[in-house]
């Protein structure tokens, strides 16, 4: 099939010029964005701008603009119409620019050749504050994970301090959170029907501000204070539950929060897209490339998922330590098999594609076409985690549909392999059900990943190595592990395959000691791993572990929780993951007998 080629009109204009060959003198709606603009399902801003033109809207998009300068990417697509729409990127942009030591980060994944600097700290506050002086009276939508994460009094890491909703900071009309299909198109709705920004109360997933709280057709929660929370970290602990349950929640509360003499105001979110509604996101005039203006740039975030496929939303993992299930939700929603294959072909055509595709994975690579068999009890749950601390006998955890999935790609004929790199969850594969088919379709899944589908190492993330802090993440016990990695090694060896295991693990997440690492260090080393995929435990808006490591206390006990937070702390801890390395041995060595722990000083290095 012969390769498309695409014109400068089949993307969303990014210039005055490309407003001219449209014959656009104006424009309903100018999205400002944090990333480099990339037209591909996997960019947020992409997604947005694309469902406002299916919308009829005319749409033009700002990559990256410049506010160190006068100004002109600011001014150059002139007044919209309708509003101003800002998001600071697929990532909050205090991760993108800074690492867990709080050091600046050398390059930026989204920004072409990844060049550093091309946003803002706090880049949705300083574009929406830039916009609001130049158009005070343009109304401007914020969205993105910066913003969702951020609607409520939240504990920024970076400047170590507790900060208010950030509907107070941009001054914002209005915050839409999570994935934004369906608010997007009722928001467009209602304005095209003459309704004002200040008038629109009552659209699900939005947030906004208000003097007095308006009438809803939602029962509600009154969260504490943003000013009772600056002086009491217990109560503002315990905040986190009511917003962790009503996140996830099908028929969820209106949530409430005072800040000085204004309200901020939380509706709940709609249900979740059908699969008919993820398919037309997913199946909108995308182009899949860069903008032709970064020509001869790569940008690292694209050449990482250019030949992947998403194949579903939502995670019901729950981790403590993450945020996807806080922005996409628990609920699976799954795109249909012919979309995903279309996607496919799509990328077929591609001329670079040399019959390889990286990833058909998603925010966890196995939760595909997997949901509650009585739906009606899914519909009154409020636990964060579907699998932990087991997985529910109410959870259809049948993998038949995805391995048809990964079949039917394998058979498409410009296929040569498909690679599963997103995470898989192996706790969902070793925990047996009632259901003979579902226990049936783990055996064979795992063989088919195994055997078919890894790109010579497979990684997956235990994350720790103690129960009691895995009981904290929300993670399974490390026995799974074990169980999973003798299947692994079993599988390797009948198909006559020399793979690696990649274990992933975390440092100074809430709960853990030091006495906890070592014993990672022992265990690991027993299993003969050295260590490579660490990370230090990131603070980072909106998740249980965040709450914990500022307030001390756990949210959902209010019992307190020992965290380390020093360089020192930390420093302390990471160091056992690097055990094999001459320069922590007498280090280590120290610790331990400080432990009174000589059991763990012989395994690790011998009497």
């Amino acid at each position: 099939m012969q390769n498309k080629i695409y014109q400068l009109t089949d993307f969303l204009p990014t210039t005055k010029k490309e407003l001219d060959l449209r014959g656009w003198d104006e424009v309903d709606v100018v999205l400002f964005t944090g990333d480099a603009y990339i037209d591909h399902p996997a960019f947020g801003a992409a997604v947005i701008g694309r469902i406002l033109e299916a919308e009829g809207l005319r749409v033009a998009i700002v990559p990256q603009p410049n506010w160190r300068d006068d100004l002109r990417d600011f001014k150059k697509m002139g007044r919209p119409r309708m509003f101003f729409a800002v998001s600071a990127g697929n990532m909050d942009s205090m991760v993108n620019h800074y690492t867990a030591n709080k050091r600046l980060r050398s390059d930026d994944a989204y920004s072409p050749d990844g060049r550093p600097g091309m946003r803002p700290d706090y880049a949705t506050i300083t574009y929406t504050n830039t916009l609001k002086k130049l158009y005070p009276d343009v109304p401007i939508l914020i969205g993105g994970i910066e913003a969702s994460l951020r609607r409520f009094t939240h504990y920024d890491y970076w400047s170590n301090k507790l900060m208010p909703s950030i509907l107070l900071d941009t001054k914002a009309d209005m915050l839409i959170y999570g994935n934004g299909e369906k608010p997007l198109r009722e928001l467009i709705t209602r304005l095209r029907a003459g309704e004002k920004f200040g008038e629109i109360t009552d659209i699900p997933q939005t947030s906004f501000l208000a003097k007095q709280i308006p009438a809803s057709p939602w029962k509600d929660i009154t969260l504490v204070s943003h000013e009772v929370c600056l002086k009491d970290k217990k109560l503002y602990a315990s905040n986190f539950r009511h917003i962790e349950e009503e996140s996830n929640r099908f028929e969820a509360d209106r949530l409430l929060q005072q800040t000085g003499n204004r309200w901020v105001v939380v509706n709940p979110p709609y249900e979740p897209l059908t699969e008919a509604e993820l398919d037309a996101s997913f199946d909108l005039p995308y182009t899949r490339l860069p903008h032709p203006k970064y020509k001869d740039k790569k940008i690292p975030a694209y050449e990482m998922i250019k030949f992947s496929v998403n194949l579903h939303r939502g995670c019901f993992g729950g981790c403590a330590f993450c945020t996807i299930s806080a922005h996409q939700g628990k609920h699976i929603v799954s795109r249909s098999k012919k979309s995903i294959l279309n996607e496919v072909r799509k990328i077929t055509e591609m001329p670079d594609f040399k019959g390889y595709l990286s990833d058909l994975g998603g925010p966890s690579a196995n939760m595909y076409g997997l949901k509650g068999i009585d739906l009606e009890i899914c519909k009154k749950c409020k636990k964060p985690s579907c699998i932990h601390p087991k997985v529910c006998p109410n959870l259809d955890t049948n993998h038949s549909k995805l391995i048809d999935i990964y079949r039917s790609v394998d058979n498409l004929p410009s296929i040569k392999k498909s690679f599963v790199g997103s995470g898989v969850r192996y706790d969902l594969l070793l925990s047996d059900t009632k259901s003979e088919a579902a226990n049936k379709s783990h055996a064979e899944y795992i063989r088919e990943l195994i055997s078919k589908h890894v790109s010579g190492r497979l990684k997956v993330a235990p994350e720790h190595t103690s129960d009691r802090v895995l009981k904290l993440m929300r993670k399974p016990a490390f026995e799974y592990f074990g169980q999973f990695k003798k299947q692994f090694e079993r599988i390797n060896k009948e198909e006559g395959l020399n793979q690696q295991l990649i274990p992933y693990f975390i440092s100074s997440h809430p709960g853990c000691h030091n006495e906890d690492m070592a014993e990672l260090a022992t265990l690991t080393k027993t299993m003969d791993f050295k260590l490579e995929q660490v990370q230090d435990f990131t603070p980072t808006p909106m998740t249980l572990a965040t709450e914990i490591y500022y307030s001390g206390y756990h949210p959902y006990t209010l019992e307190p929780v020992f965290t380390a937070k020093s360089k020192n702390e930390k420093l302390e801890q990471r160091k056992f993951f690097f055990w094999y390395k001459k320069e922590y041995k007498q280090q280590i060595i120290r610790d331990l007998q400080r432990m009174k722990r000589p059991d763990l000083q012989n395994k690790l290095f011998g009497r």
